[in-house]
């Protein structure tokens, strides 16, 4: 019976020509319509009649033809334009989402920028009008270095809250620490900014900030840089150039029958397949990375909407600065000593106005940023973004699947085209995805790999590279913030004492040790010092311990004085949980 049928169809196409089965008559009637209609070329390069022409070289065949060499050159230009509008129509809706989702996040973060501004700036003004308008330009570029952090352009999260707080310390110096000197000298301010980490008068709220920082920012950084490579690597996909061979192969799957007068007749969807997996066999080698770019983005986006998300870091710089020049305060007498010792004594000009107490109180619970965040949004839009790109996992794998079910399917009909004749079904096997299989492919020729895939390749790479690299440094943050120690109780200064100027913060770099702080030492510090700060003037008060030996070490003739603000301390708790019982 298949060899009858072989045996009959070409009978079939010849007695087309003159029975008008394919063609009402012996003409090149129906060819010359698809070529119009497709936009293949000029309606002279399609003969009135088939004839024959010998220097085919893709749609050859014995029988009188409709084809001509120059028509198969328009073939060849056609397909390739035809392929890369399939590719350019089924990632066309993905790129958008890729696109729109990136300006969205930017769009967030510069209102959040903004809104952190305001957040610290009103600090300042509520807690320590002798310095709002100064420190305003301090802060300004704390968040100024933090946007170009993000855009890549700028230097680390480490470097630039450092260099924040080198900035702050001649204002806290001048201003709260010994506030009746009017002006000092550009020398002497900075002399003050540049021993700022020597002093360490902040004690552990520097790193602590750039630790809470780091993590959130870091993937904000990465996303944003996620989504542009993203785009790229789709454009890259949208331009692929075809070789030769999968050219020719094109032409055979999807014109040479217009050759024999069959317009209609569909490929084989097991024939496509080959055609297609043989032209697209670099893009399907991109698959695993593509793979992995969108668990990256899940990842990333996940962290920066999180519970201690960039929205949570950037809206902590305020009570965390608040802190730290708490902190600096209560620690002034140590300090200034220390600077003098350094920077000598500065130029002395004595203000008008009368000064209350060297330790100011800052209102921490009066500043509150808005109510409505620019990131509240995010996360339904998170939420839908990831939803949708997962559907995209497999996008490169399934490529070729994609294309041959699109119009290339024969619709109601027992028969397709095998690139060489009408049969029922396409017999010759069906290799998978990607270069290693393309070694027995019976339909394209693959030569080796595109080195613009493989540039694809490598900018997804780059992203998970950056990724992990960033995922690492903020684990050995985590670990740093989370450091052991005895809390902040413990002294972290051991090897120094009263008579060099130590702010007990601890020997090595200053301000790089580990932080011990609880959400309960916090809360202490912010209901309690502000309250008890005028009676304690002058008394020490160590910062959390950062120290990387993990033990507290307490100074020969500290404890009493310890003990006296421990004392305090807990007095205050007392009492204030009494008032809220009562």
């Amino acid at each position: 019976m298949e060899g009858s049928f072989k045996c009959a169809v070409p009978l079939v196409l010849f007695c087309g020509w003159f029975s008008g089965v394919h063609l009402k008559s012996p003409s090149c009637h129906e060819v010359r319509t698809a070529f119009q209609l497709r936009h293949i070329g000029p309606l002279m390069l399609v003969p009135d009649t088939p004839g024959r022409d010998e220097d085919l070289q893709i749609c050859m065949h014995n029988e009188p033809t409709c084809c001509t060499k120059r028509m198969e050159e328009r073939y060849q230009v056609v397909v390739r334009r035809e392929l890369l509008q399939s590719i350019q129509f089924l990632s066309f809706e993905l790129k958008y989402r890729i696109e729109k989702n990136g300006g969205a996040f930017q769009d967030a973060f510069k209102s959040l920028i903004h809104i952190a501004t305001n957040h610290t700036n009103s600090m300042f003004k509520t807690g320590y009008r002798t310095m709002a308008k100064e420190a305003s330009e301090v802060v300004k570029g704390l968040f100024t270095d933090i946007s170009l952090y993000v855009l890549d352009l700028g230097a680390s999260i480490e470097d630039v809250v450092l260099s924040f707080f080198d900035s702050l310390f001649p204002l806290v110096y001048n201003r709260l620490i010994h506030p009746g000197l009017s002006e000092v000298s550009v020398d002497y301010s900075e002399c003050l900014r540049l021993t700022r980490q020597d002093v360490n008068p902040f004690g552990a709220y520097p790193m602590k900030m750039a630790a809470e920082l780091s993590r959130p920012l870091q993937a904000m950084k990465t996303l944003l840089h996620a989504l542009s490579i993203g785009n790229e690597v789709i454009n890259m996909t949208e331009n692929v150039v075809f070789t030769r061979e999968c050219s020719r192969a094109l032409v055979k799957m999807e014109y040479c029958s217009h050759c024999h007068g069959l317009t209609l007749i569909k490929p084989c969807v097991a024939y496509c397949l080959n055609v297609m997996r043989g032209c697209l066999a670099n893009l399907a080698d991109i698959d695993p990375h593509w793979r992995h770019y969108i668990s990256n983005l899940d990842e990333l986006t996940s962290v920066i909407l999180g519970s201690r998300g960039v929205e949570q870091a950037l809206l902590r710089v305020a009570p965390l600065a608040n802190e730290a020049i708490l902190y600096a305060q209560l620690n002034g007498l140590e300090i200034s000593t220390t600077v003098s010792k350094v920077c000598g004594q500065p130029q002395e000009r004595p203000i008008a106005t009368e000064i209350v107490s060297t330790v100011r109180t800052p209102a921490t619970a009066s500043f509150k940023p808005q109510d409505v965040s620019p990131f509240a949004n995010l996360t339904q839009k998170r939420r839908d973004f990831m939803n949708y790109i997962r559907r995209y996992r497999t996008f490169y794998a399934s490529l070729a699947e994609q294309i041959c079910e699109g119009d290339l399917l024969p619709q109601d009909s027992s028969t397709c085209w095998s690139g060489k004749n009408v049969v029922e079904s396409y017999t010759s096997r069906v290799v998978g995805n990607g270069l290693k299989e393309q070694a027995n492919n019976p339909e394209v020729k693959v030569r080796g790999s595109d080195p613009m895939v493989k540039q694809a390749i490598d900018k997804l790479l780059y992203i998970s590279k950056m990724h992990q690299s960033k995922a690492t440094k903020a684990a050995q943050w985590s670990l740093s913030e989370l450091g052991s120690g005895e809390g902040e109780d413990a002294e972290s200064s051991g090897e120094c004492d009263d008579e060099d100027g130590c702010t007990g913060s601890g020997s090595g770099a200053p301000g790089r040790q580990k932080n011990t702080n609880t959400p309960e030492d916090r809360w202490a510090k912010d209901k309690i010092f502000p309250a008890v700060a005028p009676t304690l003037k002058g008394a020490k008060v160590t910062a959390p311990s950062f120290s990387p030996s993990g033990t507290a070490r307490s100074k020969p003739g500290a404890a009493s004085s310890h003990c006296s603000l421990l004392s305090i301390t807990m007095v205050t708790i007392l009492g204030l949980l009494c008032h809220w019982i009562l």
